[in-house]
């Protein structure tokens, strides 16, 4: 086992794009495991593919410099090592040309942004570090609060917002988290800290907010991963992300200056980002959501161990098939059958251990975004949701069995089914829980009376 160190003096590969050649036109906030192996990733195929030099990477740290220690020694360069159904392969990437963190030197990171020679900010701070209550901005939150009195901003929202002012040239700003419409609910932060402020910049009328939608499966990195790849590259990495084959990203082609040529590197650049938004949501994480129910009460430890399971993947099957394809219209070039297949495919991939109980966390948050819209629209179709209601139901069973329940709203949950054993009081105690069912769904016989028949079937 090599105890050397990858960089740039020491590349068992010389990576695909001179590093030293790269100049930086991008921020990325946010940058864990999920950014290295997806947006960097496409980024360097561009670079490939196109020859420019213009587009190399600034990532940020919000909190941590455990990212900028792992690479500073590596020269900024560290590998993806993929893990599908065959043989693992690896890739060093060189894409990422210095880490900047926020709890050091946060003055750099809007400095940073603010560099006319940058046109592009990314950010994957996930839900939380947006800092939002509801569909706006929390203007309670002690940090935004901090942050507009004028220190050097350390909220996500501060920083755009502070470097945005400073700028002539205009920036576009693409969020790659997963929210709904995640770039319009950005801009809408931001004018409410600008709102907030009580100056809105005229640079801030020309910044674009695209919305994005990314899917990559993106596991921890385990000591046995950094060996497979120092085995494979020859060199010891201690900066090497683990990812699935797959990867997608669909970006909405609405950008106020240059940008890299994403869709060189695969890419889709389009119009209306929605429909593939709501294909992912309904088929991949809804069912992703349904085998973490119905796996956990089975007692698999793994969603890959719930698929192989004949009887759950058929399940998985017939819910994409017959509930939720129904609902979907297919934004061009999206094959909603081919799309189901590849999904459960994914799901089956054993190297990437998807812990069941992890998938099942915070129903509450998920069960509205991944489900009810589904069976709201086949209610309103006159059509009968019978497997989209037997997710539901397997959520339901699932929270009375759970005594450490994992959910934002778990003190509501277990004492509404406290003492419950009856299928019907079970399923009438949480369809009466107002944050998550509307009164549509709560009036709905045909609903309720398929929920009590899976819950009753489930709890034998």
């Amino acid at each position: 086992m090599s105890s050397s160190r990858l960089s740039l003096t020491n590349l068992p590969v010389a990576p695909a794009v001179d590093p030293k050649a790269l100049s930086v036109g991008i921020v990325h906030l946010g940058i864990g495991a999920f950014h290295r192996a997806h947006q960097a990733v496409v980024t360097e195929r561009a670079a490939v593919e196109t020859g420019e030099t213009r587009w190399g990477i600034t990532g940020v740290s919000q909190r941590s410099t455990t990212v900028r220690d792992q690479l500073a020694p590596q020269d900024g360069l560290y590998s993806v090592l993929e893990r599908g159904l065959g043989e693992p392969s690896v890739q060093v990437i060189g894409s990422v040309r210095e880490v900047l963190t926020v709890p050091e030197d946060p003055e750099a990171v809007v400095a940073r942004i603010a560099d006319p020679a940058v046109s592009v900010v990314t950010l994957t701070v996930t839900e939380k570090g947006y800092r939002a209550a509801g569909a706006g901005l929390n203007l309670d939150d002690p940090e935004i609060q901090a942050d507009l009195t004028g220190r050097p901003p350390r909220t996500v929202v501060g920083q755009l917002a502070a470097a945005i002012a400073r700028r002539e040239e205009p920036l576009t700003i693409v969020s790659c988290d997963n929210l709904v419409a995640n770039g319009p609910f950005l801009r809408t932060l931001v004018t409410e800290y600008f709102d907030a402020l009580g100056k809105v910049p005229s640079s801030f009328e020309g910044t674009r907010f695209p919305a994005s939608m990314v899917d990559r499966i993106v596991p921890a990195t385990t000591d046995a991963d950094r060996d497979e790849a120092a085995r494979l590259l020859g060199v010891r990495d201690e900066a090497v992300v683990v990812a699935e084959p797959f990867l997608q990203w669909v970006i909405e082609d609405d950008f106020a200056g240059a940008r890299p040529a994403w869709e060189r590197g695969g890419a889709v650049l389009t119009g209306d980002v929605a429909p593939w938004e709501q294909a992912k949501l309904r088929m991949l994480n809804a069912t992703h959501s349904m085998l973490a129910y119905l796996g956990a009460l089975r007692g698999y430890e793994t969603i890959a161990e719930a698929v192989r399971d004949e009887e759950l993947g058929g399940l998985a099957r017939q819910l994409m098939t017959d509930d939720v394809v129904p609902t979907l219209t297919p934004p061009d070039g999206l094959d909603l059958a081919a799309y189901g297949a590849t999904v459960l495919e994914r799901f089956e991939n054993p190297a990437l251990k998807h812990r069941t109980r992890q998938v099942a966390m915070d129903g509450s948050v998920k069960l509205p975004v991944r489900m009810l819209g589904t069976v709201r629209d086949r209610l309103t179709a006159g059509a009968e949701p019978r497997m989209i209601a037997l997710a539901v139901a397997a959520w339901m069973v699932y929270v009375q069995r759970t005594p450490e329940l994992d959910d934002p709203q778990s003190e509501r949950l277990k004492s509404a089914v406290a003492g419950i054993t009856d299928p019907t009081k079970l399923v009438d105690a949480l369809l009466a829980v107002d944050t998550i069912f509307t009164p549509d769904l709560r009036d709905s016989q045909l609903f309720r009376d398929l929920l009590i028949d899976h819950v009753s079937s489930l709890a034998h």
